[in-house]
């Protein structure tokens, strides 16, 4: 650690992290220019093609200098597997490098969180900001507007395999619907997206870079945020590094940490605040002791039954081809069409896995195309991709500190598959994949079970199964989670406010009591339109 201090100004607002929160956060605290408003961020600027061009996302996962290129330890869930866990290296975050799908969850989701004592949290509450920031290109219902600066469009291409997929869920029973976004996502249809007019919209383009000539934002990218500086139980400002020198800003109003659900805990523990175990094992002394640091993580695991057609165009017949790439290039360049614009999965599936559940408890995202792992290569024959995931898994992990480096990659455990329930489901799940594939408007394409093999029917030889082509869809939330003042495990209040610590909050998905029931970013960036509404009224002597 370098030795060097040097006093680097007063602001009213240190944002940690310029991801999908943090831009929000940057844009709102500083449209009032008498507030002077930090943001650190550890990556750098978005200035490379591929976190713009929407198929971008193949080159960017898995490439350090747009992932920070985090790994899970080995999990058990997953037969010794450990995973890849990509996060956005980048101004913008993961918004930089993600699926761009936008999707809100299910009223159910945030009502649940009303009801375990969070004011302020149900679907209602939720329901305008996510109005405010959203900027749809074609308003569909009145639960939809234009006009803000998070741009929501349609996908630029179809694919005949896709509308007979799309057929076949609804032969079995499931419904085909026009929004995923009214507070009831059941059915199937395209995804919406986050894009204009064939091109990535970020969170940095939407909410960050139009506020940047604002005098009193400043961005400082390319840091190391060590810890959050206490006098007391008030956080006063943060200490961070950049090149051979650390500086020490500090806040007048607030500390905000955005940093995600992966690396706030982490700064969180770094600053004292935590489990007194996990702080004594990182040499940290305890400033207060909130155990819920880090724990209560969840995320989705999708599973990727792989089917094998015929007769059909798929992704797979096109990538392999240099010269219809070449075609793909150029219905881009021409005319922003085509494949270059596909986000990684178009149509999407959300259903149950049997009548226990009140709502759709599974996401499928349809894929015209089959691979290993995303960064590979497609495979050498025409296929579609069934990912489906659990959107409210009952196994839970943790996130923390290495206490071997504190500094660097945390501790990542999701702890897949630790459940009955969980397990129960992901069985459920590969037989609904094979109900689907074999319905009737599919059977001119001959599909044959590819992954994870037709030959696997047992219980336990599924379940083994789902531990070998199980993998994260990059969603964690609530390792700092909000709750009561009954829940010791609650680490932030209902306002975002860090339990016991004056002047410090938490604003990114950590703050997810439980997880949403579909795609994670644009909730997030709920959380931080709510957020700043919160933090500029509390400085006005709101309640």
């Amino acid at each position: 650690m370098t030795q060097t201090q040097r006093e680097f100004g007063h602001f009213d607002y240190i944002i940690v992290g310029a991801g999908s929160a943090g831009c929000v956060l940057a844009n709102r605290l500083s449209a009032d220019p008498a507030k002077r408003v930090l943001v650190l961020e550890a990556g750098g600027c978005d200035n490379w093609i591929w976190f713009h061009i929407p198929v971008g996302y193949l080159y960017a996962i898995g490439n350090p200098r747009a992932d920070w290129m985090f790994k899970t330890e080995v999990e058990a869930g997953l037969n010794g597997r450990a995973l890849a866990y990509p996060r956005g290296k980048v101004i913008g975050g993961s918004s930089a490098i993600n699926a761009m799908i936008y999707m809100r969850g299910q009223a159910a989701d945030y009502d649940r969180w009303r009801q375990g004592d969070l004011p302020g949290w149900g679907w209602h509450d939720v329901l305008p900001y996510f109005l405010k920031m959203e900027d749809h290109a074609r308003p569909i219902n009145d639960l939809h507007r234009s006009g803000g600066e998070w741009r929501v469009d349609f996908p630029r291409m179809r694919w005949d395999l896709l509308d007979a997929v799309q057929d076949a869920a609804e032969s079995i029973g499931i419904p085909k619907v026009e929004d995923f976004n009214t507070g009831d996502n059941e059915g199937t249809s395209y995804f919406q997206v986050n894009q204009k007019n064939g091109r990535r919209w970020s969170a940095a383009r939407g909410f960050l870079k139009p506020a940047l000539n604002r005098p009193n934002l400043h961005l400082e990218t390319g840091v190391r945020v060590e810890r959050v500086v206490m006098e007391g139980r008030r956080a006063v400002g943060v200490l961070f590094s950049k090149g051979d020198e650390r500086f020490f800003a500090r806040a007048d109003g607030e500390v905000i940490l955005s940093a995600g659900a992966v690396c706030s805990p982490q700064l969180l523990e770094l600053s004292g605040i935590g489990h007194p175990e996990h702080l004594r094992d990182l040499g940290v002394p305890v400033v207060q002791a909130l155990p819920g640091v880090g724990e209560n993580f969840q995320d989705h695991l999708q599973l990727r039954p792989i089917f094998k057609v015929s007769g059909v165009r798929t992704m797979n017949d096109d990538y392999r081809k240099l010269w219809k790439r070449g075609l793909m290039a150029l219905d881009y360049a021409l005319f922003r069409k085509g494949p270059l614009t596909m986000a990684p999965s178009q149509l999407g599936i959300f259903t149950r896995s049997s009548p226990d559940y009140a709502t759709p408890n599974l996401q499928f995202h349809i894929q015209p195309l089959s691979l290993d792992k995303f960064g590979d290569m497609p495979h050498p024959f025409p296929a579609f991709t069934a990912s489906v995931c659990n959107l409210r898994p009952a196994s839970r992990g943790s996130i923390h500190a290495r206490p071997a480096d504190p500094y660097g990659a945390p501790e990542i455990r999701p702890n897949y598959l630790s459940t009955d329930e969980d397990r129960r489901v992901a069985v459920d799940s590969i037989r609904l994949a094979r109900k689907l594939a074999s319905a009737g408007p599919l059977a001119r394409f001959h599909p044959e079970e590819f992954r994870p093999g037709a030959h696997l029917n047992r219980d336990d030889e599924l379940v083994a199964a789902a531990g070998d082509i199980g993998t994260t869809i990059f969603h964690p939330v609530g390792t700092a989670k909000m709750g009561s003042d009954a829940d010791p495990m609650a680490v932030l209040d209902h306002r975002l406010r860090v339990r016991g610590v004056e002047g410090l909050r938490v604003v990114d998905a950590s703050a997810m009591p439980s997880i949403t029931s579909g795609n994670t970013n644009s909730p997030t960036m709920m959380i931080a339109e709510k957020g700043a509404e919160m933090i500029l009224g509390d400085a006005k002597g709101s309640v």
